[in-house]
């Protein structure tokens, strides 16, 4: 019997294995870096909301001192808020904010998706049209806006807070959610008209509830612009009880002196409800803004 007497190579039977790093199981430098540039970035936006809530807590006669943490903590510059009357003047941002938010959902939901699902003549002219008036601001046109509600007696109404706050931020609804309406596939809304659905039911069934993402962005872009909006306000409100958060802090200021500690109060209590509506929502809005980004 024939025995093959071939010799293997030396180390033939041994499989390559690869060599231990040393730096294993050890972030990269790059990764170091990165995560450190991203912690400092968040320190220096964070830290004038720290340093506001510290000195909201603060005595007035200790408002100069050098130390960082206060040497008295006066928790009742935040109870103060409510006693001082300007809960009315949260109810009116509340008011305004939500009022605008809704009024620019009703107008830009059937423009965005008429334009994003119809190819009709001047389709092109009049999106560009909507991104022209992002570029105008209200503080350009004050005195034309407060001529306008005037005539119409809606000076220092809630009314014309919402239209000039709805207006002005209609544009941007318009051209997020014609992109995401644009990114949903046309097959989807027939397959749900072959089940015996109209174009509202299409609408209302399949298209929206996958829009969601960027409808959630327009609302909550649109909500934190009203809320924080100060120049039309302070033009066209005249009366402390119709005034805006915003506007009624400003009463703190004083000629000679500044009551910083129940100014900070105010601005602390003005900012929690945007901070815990954006944190619950914030996966969406992010979704939102890539709408149309990939197809």
């Amino acid at each position: 019997m024939a025995v093959n007497t071939i010799p293997r190579k030396a180390g033939s039977h041994h499989h390559a294995r690869p060599r231990p790093t040393a730096a294993r199981g050890m972030p990269r430098l790059k990764t170091v870096i990165v995560a450190a540039s991203a912690y400092l970035i968040a320190f220096v936006f964070l830290f004038p909301y720290v340093v506001m809530l510290l000195t909201s807590l603060r005595a007035q006669d200790s408002l100069r001192d050098v130390t960082f943490w206060p040497d008295e903590w006066v928790w009742s510059n935040l109870t103060n808020f409510w006693t001082s009357g300007l809960a009315g003047n949260l109810w009116v941002t509340i008011k305004v904010a939500a009022g605008s938010t809704i009024l620019v959902l009703l107008v830009a939901l059937p423009a965005a998706y008429y334009s994003a699902r119809h190819r009709f003549r001047g389709r092109t002219a009049f999106l560009i049209l909507v991104l022209i008036t992002q570029m105008f601001q209200p503080t350009a046109m004050l005195v034309g806006i407060y001529r306008e509600f005037f005539q119409f007696g809606l000076v220092d109404s809630v009314w014309s807070l919402i239209l000039v706050n709805g207006g002005f931020n209609l544009a941007f609804a318009v051209w997020i959610l014609n992109a995401y309406f644009a990114s949903i596939p046309r097959e989807l809304e027939e397959a749900a008209f072959i089940d015996g659905n109209g174009r509202f039911g299409a609408l209302f069934r399949i298209t929206l509830p996958l829009a969601m993402p960027g409808v959630i962005t327009a609302l909550i872009f649109t909500f934190i612009a009203a809320w924080n909006e100060f120049v039309v306000a302070l033009t066209l409100t005249t009366t402390p009880e119709n005034q805006p958060l915003t506007v009624a802090l400003n009463s703190f200021i004083g000629q000679y002196q500044v009551d910083w500690q129940n100014l900070f109060a105010g601005s602390v209590i003005a900012t929690i409800p945007v901070i815990i509506l954006f944190a619950l929502i914030e996966r969406k809005v992010v979704g939102g803004l890539t709408a149309g980004s990939i197809k």
